[in-house]
């Protein structure tokens, strides 16, 4: 299916016409031509404010995972300490990337329909495992829970935590993540979820405490941060980049910024509430137990009994409705509605909760 009828799937979402438009150019050379290098500055600014920070911000051609990766092998060594947060698959997937590297980790896991907030057994891990770097997920997209960031923020200060590795793929644009309020060394984000541009960017924050630590690594991978320093700067690029997605993450985060930070993330938020209350009073049932650790970006909800996944998935198909499954554990138990960028729409949503009304539940 080229194209889903009723898009509610948890990305990637489906791409505004304005975002398509920025791809039909042919650009020049990004390696040659000086307006490719002040383009990126000013994109850069773009996504400093959905981020809320200072810090250099660096976009890598790919998707959101090369984020995470670089992150990882640009400031961490065989032998490092990591303490993972976990509140669902990414999170603990994010302490596997670290161990695949050579880290020692620590993971503190949390049930998969709540938050990562035991803060006690968090601040005892950071306090007797002395880690060089916390990670955390901000959205947990394959259960649909928002995680508190201050807290971990609070606890690297208190305890001199080197780094805070934080993964906003899908919650930046659509929830406040504030990196400089929160001390977050190195955020990561994606262009095909709330920016609802295609998979093709992945983007990232970088504090100069993380910069000290990049250098000192000095990793050369394809994927490594070091050259993106001062790469605009020096205009040289460890690799050609691709400017027309350059040119579609700029238009997916300008759409943001002029409707308005705030305006955008208040109305993931009314969306996301309008989604639970309604799917909540047809009789299904929310994955996450506590709805102020929802996600304002997606939804997840239990599988109505006597259905499987694949024949649920097909009734909703049938009438025009894409939603998404999970992964691991999550698999075929709870389905999730993506309520985030392009689909956090007032009348998509009630097209998609029409449906999900005359489907048996």
């Amino acid at each position: 299916m080229k194209i889903y009828p009723v898009p509610m799937v948890p990305g990637p979402t489906s791409v505004p016409e304005r975002v398509l438009r920025a791809a039909m150019i042919n650009y020049g050379s990004a390696d040659l031509e000086p307006e490719f290098f002040t383009h990126y500055l000013a994109t850069e600014k773009k996504l400093q404010q959905l981020l809320g920070t200072q810090n250099r911000v660096v976009v890598q051609t790919g998707e959101g995972m090369l984020a995470l990766w670089s992150a990882l092998k640009s400031t961490l060594q065989p032998g490092d300490k990591v303490l993972a947060v976990s509140s669902g698959i990414f999170g603990t997937g994010i302490g596997e990337m670290a161990k695949s590297i050579g880290c020692e980790v620590i993971t503190v896991k949390h049930d998969y329909n709540g938050a990562a907030n035991n803060f006690g057994e968090i601040e005892r891990q950071v306090r007797e495992f002395r880690p060089k770097m916390i990670t955390a997920v901000h959205c947990e997209t394959p259960s649909g829970v928002m995680n508190p960031l201050q807290e971990l923020g609070e606890l690297k200060q208190k305890y001199n935590v080197p780094l805070l590795y934080v993964d906003a793929v899908a919650s930046v644009g659509g929830e406040f993540v504030e990196v400089d309020k929160h001390h977050i060394d190195l955020c990561l984000g994606g262009s095909q979820k709330v920016l609802s541009a295609p998979a093709n960017s992945a983007f990232l924050s970088v504090s100069e405490q993380a910069w000290k630590f990049i250098e000192e690594v000095g990793y050369v991978g394809y994927d490594a941060l070091l050259p993106f320093r001062e790469a605009p700067e020096k205009r040289y690029f460890p690799y050609s980049p691709s400017w027309v997605n350059l040119e579609q993450l700029s238009e997916a985060a300008s759409i943001i910024l002029e409707n308005g930070l705030d305006d955008t993330i208040r109305r993931h938020r009314y969306n996301a509430v309008k989604v639970l209350s309604n799917m909540k009073a047809m009789g299904y049932r929310p994955f996450v137990e506590e709805s102020k650790f929802a996600a304002s970006t997606v939804s997840a909800f239990f599988i109505p009994e006597g259905m499987g996944w694949d024949s649920f998935d097909k009734s909703l198909r049938q009438k025009g409705l894409a939603v998404g499954g999970s992964y691991g554990e999550l698999a075929g138990k709870i389905f999730r509605l993506g309520h985030m960028g392009s689909q956090s729409d007032t009348t998509l949503i009630d097209q998609a909760l029409e449906i999900l009304q005359q489907v048996p539940h």
